[in-house]
């Protein structure tokens, strides 16, 4: 079922304060959401356009979970990567960012609870994530939900290199 924002039935936060809800098709709002949001979350990346928007939300790999507040404005994100390995059902939490105005309110932590369950649904075995040190609130909530650091190196590739020195 799908609401007329092109998402998902909504599940109301601990609290009733949030509604997670996941994306289905891609609104205006999401748009405008997404253009103040990525850039709370990443100085480096453009805010995404329609289209990669609906490619993410089209794409059997990835959930994207939309945190609103009751009137409807949309105050944070996660994307949920889903992939089958030799090993078996595995997950990723990427780009999570709740609005500056409304951290602290429930809303990353209804974000994380959906995309656990959604993970658990689909037969994960772990979910992952990754996050900056700075980010410090976002650390001790991850901590507090069940997540465990990890003793592992990780690398990245970047595009514009061409050839590995």
């Amino acid at each position: 079922m799908v609401d007329m924002n092109g998402s998902a039935p909504p599940r109301p936060a601990d609290g009733g304060s949030v509604v997670v809800s996941e994306a289905t098709a891609v609104t205006p709002g999401m748009l405008e959401a997404f253009a103040r949001l990525v850039p709370q979350l990443s100085s480096s990346s453009p805010a995404p356009t329609a289209a990669e928007l609906e490619a993410i939300v089209s794409s059997p790999a990835s959930v994207l979970l939309i945190a609103s507040q009751p009137s409807g404005a949309i105050v944070g994100s996660l994307t949920l990567a889903l992939f089958r390995v030799p090993t078996g059902v595995r997950a990723w939490i990427e780009d999570v960012v709740v609005d500056e105005s409304a951290r602290g309110a429930g809303a990353g932590e209804a974000l994380v609870m959906a995309a656990l369950a959604r993970a658990d649904a689909e037969g994960a075995k772990s979910v992952d994530l990754t996050s900056r040190p700075s980010r410090e609130g976002a650390n001790r909530l991850y901590l507090r939900l069940g997540f465990e650091t990890r003793q592992t190196n990780i690398y990245r590739y970047n595009a514009d290199h061409r050839t590995p020195t």
